[in-house]
């Protein structure tokens, strides 16, 4: 997936329960005037936010701070491989909007803007701009709750039913989280491919239901160029992969809600989602329309029919103009962006069991090299309680709930 990844293990932040690290904070604006020098010397601004978080505990980032510590956020990403594209992210500002209904509102206009019909350099004709977009909220101030986080882990993902006979209609990696939405109140139509509503939680405890407009998710048929059988699998996926539920930090400051996307490498979709089989598993279904021998392994019919699933998913965004990226492609180009951090002098950590890509890794030039990891700043974090909500919401919580929307 082409879009900023993450830490697993974040260290203690103190920016929920005592005052922004002024030393955290020095860093950065350091950082910041130091690849911008036009904005001129650092020591005013400095001098600035060392009274502020003084007198308050944090401080407040100015536009240009905000956008560029979500780029260099991405950029620092050891798990994306897609960072050659960090400096072109779009940041927007959304601090001011408080509300359920105002965030979920932004959320549909970050979708709406991250596919367009715009034309690209390096695009082939016709093809619809997916642009890589963050959509920053309200930080979490000194000693207190988030204001507002989401509980899904991306914008769209798809709900998974359960039924007596322990099969799973949908994908079963939400089935959890399709049980605790359904509690408050939410009716999915029970099929493969329902998209979940959006849950936004507020500091009061409160969640808010919401479900997306169907412009807003825009979905792709999976079809094969030389198979007409393989719409009869009834496959779909959704074209942005927009992550929610991580935390932004940028010099010391905690930003709890700030969805971003970039585009799909086509493997996150046709070697992970769709054939894992933890959740689609749609190998056997793709190797017995081929006729595969799947008596024994050593036919390696997963193998053959992993390649026919990810071959069908490159076509069927190219068919519709949706960018997508493949795995071989993507892997020199993060060798480009390697080089040009190296050429400006500074480090670009990964994680070799991310970068290199879930089929044909030996293939790819990423595999043959070793990286080294490292806790750059400003970062995204998981944190351990956003990944128990994105997979089964809130149950525990004794605040009442409320359907929004």
């Amino acid at each position: 997936m082409v879009t900023p990844g993450y830490l697993d293990q974040p260290p203690a932040h103190g920016a929920a329960t005592a005052g922004v690290d002024v030393s955290e904070a020095e860093e950065f604006l350091c950082l910041l005037h130091h690849e911008h020098p036009g904005l001129g010397a650092v020591h005013r601004r400095l001098e600035a936010v060392r009274r502020e978080i003084a007198e308050s505990g944090t401080y407040v980032h100015t536009a240009t701070e905000l956008a560029f510590g979500a780029r260099v956020a991405w950029r620092n990403a050891s798990r994306c491989i897609g960072r050659l594209y960090w400096h072109s992210l779009l940041v927007r500002d959304l601090r001011q909007v408080h509300t359920p209904a105002g965030i979920f509102a932004e959320l549909v206009r970050h979708l709406e803007i991250s596919v367009g019909d715009c034309a690209e350099p390096g695009l082939e004709p016709g093809m619809r701009r997916i642009r890589p977009v963050i959509s920053v909220f309200a930080p979490t101030p000194p000693g207190s709750r988030p204001p507002a986080r989401l509980w899904n882990e991306q914008l769209i993902r798809y709900a998974g039913y359960r039924h007596h006979d322990g099969t799973v209609t949908g994908d079963p990696r939400y089935e959890r989280f399709t049980e605790a939405v359904s509690g408050l109140g939410w009716r999915g139509k029970g099929d493969r491919f329902d998209v979940l509503p959006l849950v936004v939680e507020l500091d009061d405890g409160r969640a808010h239901l919401f479900d997306l407009p169907e412009h807003a998710v825009v979905e792709v048929p999976i079809v094969h160029p030389e198979y007409p059988w393989f719409a009869e699998l009834g496959l779909r996926w959704h074209a942005v992969p927009a992550i929610s539920n991580m935390r932004l930090t940028v010099g010391g400051v905690d930003y709890p809600l700030a969805p971003f996307n970039g585009w799909y490498m086509g493997t996150e979709i046709g070697a992970r989602n769709l054939a894992d089989s933890d959740r689609y598993n749609q190998l056997p279904a793709v190797a017995a329309r081929l006729g595969l021998n799947m008596a024994h392994e050593n036919t390696l019919w997963r193998d053959r029919a992993l390649v026919e699933l990810n071959r069908a998913v490159l076509w069927s965004f190219e068919r519709l103009g949706l960018r997508i990226t493949d795995h071989h492609t993507e892997s020199r180009r993060f060798l480009e962006h390697v080089a040009r951090e190296e050429r400006a002098g500074r480090p670009t950590p990964a994680d070799w069991t991310w970068i290199v890509p879930p089929m044909s890794g030996a293939a790819t030039p990423v595999f043959h090299r070793t990286y080294h990891e490292a806790d750059l700043r400003p970062a995204f974090y998981l944190d351990r309680d956003a990944r128990e909500l994105s997979t089964r919401g809130n149950t525990g919580c004794p605040v009442p709930r409320q359907r929004t929307g």
